[in-house]
């Protein structure tokens, strides 16, 4: 009397054995042959397609081969409807890990390419697809997860109706999180700013570094990074200094109370000539504008065609100088803080300077 393991004889799992086994080690051999061709021609002739096809192989799951001889050795058995439906479904299970680890990378792959050629070109498209592309993630796998609990005799249609009440309960607990991944939605798309842009927010300001889905991230000038919640960002009034197109200037000086009438005409026009002859600017206007405490103040309005601010500076460091030198010439002289003190009841008293070097110190 033979003897039988599960309805089946020991010839028939020997069988089984074997085919199993033989068939994990053919697949074995044959993702290494493919991986090994691949990598000969990636190394021969780049291609980035061939890196992807390249990098799927490498994707491929040892335990999804196992289940996959498992599968074969299991077809020549005779099994319980139970078992054989197990193995089916672990089988199924695995495939679709397997598809989701390939629709992972062939996603990141698409966006790798569209963000390289966009993140020069248009940063705000590149942080676009950025979240787009975790949302198609995110999307991607819910299908891959849906598929498997259909063949595992979910009922999709009640989890899902579930989802739908539990998920409200959840959005009530995660209010901040949610508003947080809002702003980030309308940051993409309404584009206040974009990755490299340089804002001012507030007492902060810095370079753009990062658009999350929860938070923004700025490089400061003093070095740090300063992490901000996209909900209390959008909140807040933003300066964005890299969509300036040009550089609005308002200056003073003061020059002093003694100075000529005739050369008080004459500054506006100079202080034009100046403005006018540095390369990179456009004058507007020059004024006489108040009486200061100390001294006449002159206002000065002009435009750097440029919102580099350190351009910016060396301009105005050339108008300083520049300045300096016509007053010179002029025979004008810039104000500085004085006190001129009346005492009343007293007569002036006349020092001379010659009188003063007359008198020797007493030596006691």
């Amino acid at each position: 009397m033979d003897m039988t393991i599960l309805g089946n004889s020991l010839g028939t799992w020997a069988v089984a054995v074997f085919a199993g086994v033989i068939s994990f080690f053919l697949f074995c051999y044959a993702v290494k042959l493919v991986d090994k061709y691949l990598s000969m021609l990636l190394e021969r002739r780049p291609s980035a397609v061939t890196g992807l096809i390249l990098d799927l192989v490498r994707q491929i799951n040892v335990y999804f081969i196992f289940l996959l001889a498992l599968l074969i050795g299991s077809s020549f058995l005779n099994l319980p409807a139970r078992l054989s439906k197990i193995i089916s479904v672990l089988v199924i299970l695995f495939l679709l890990f397997q598809i989701g680890l390939w629709g992972d990378k062939v996603i990141s792959y698409w966006l790798n390419i569209k963000i390289k050629k966009k993140v020069t070109e248009d940063p705000s498209t590149a942080t676009m697809l950025s979240a787009f592309g975790f949302m198609g993630k995110l999307l991607f796998w819910g299908i891959i997860v849906l598929i498997g609990l259909e063949n595992m005799g979910i009922d999709v249609t009640t989890l899902i109706a579930g989802l739908g009440i539990g998920g409200i309960a959840v959005a009530l607990a995660a209010q901040n999180i949610l508003s947080d991944l809002f702003a980030s939605w309308s940051i993409v798309l309404d584009k206040p700013f974009l990755v490299g842009d340089f804002i001012v927010i507030d007492d902060f300001s810095g370079n753009v570094e990062h658009i999350g889905l929860k938070t923004t991230r700025i490089r400061s000038l003093t070095g740090e990074q300063v992490v901000i919640s996209n909900s209390d960002l959008l909140k807040c009034r933003i300066r964005n200094y890299k969509r300036m197109y040009e550089r609005r200037v308002v200056f003073t000086f003061g020059v002093d109370f003694e100075t000529p009438t005739e050369r008080l005409k004459e500054i506006p026009n100079v202080v034009k000539g100046v403005i006018a002859s540095m390369e990179g600017t456009r004058f507007d206007r020059a004024h006489f504008a108040s009486y200061g405490s100390y001294s006449l103040n002159f206002e000065v309005v002009y435009y750097v065609l440029s919102a580099d601010y350190n351009l910016y500076m060396d301009i105005q460091q050339k108008i300083n100088l520049s300045l300096l030198e016509e007053f010179k010439k002029m025979g004008v002289a810039l104000a500085y803080p004085v006190q001129t003190i009346y005492v009343a009841g007293m007569k002036p008293v006349s020092v001379s300077v010659e009188g003063l070097e007359k008198i020797e110190p007493k030596r006691g």
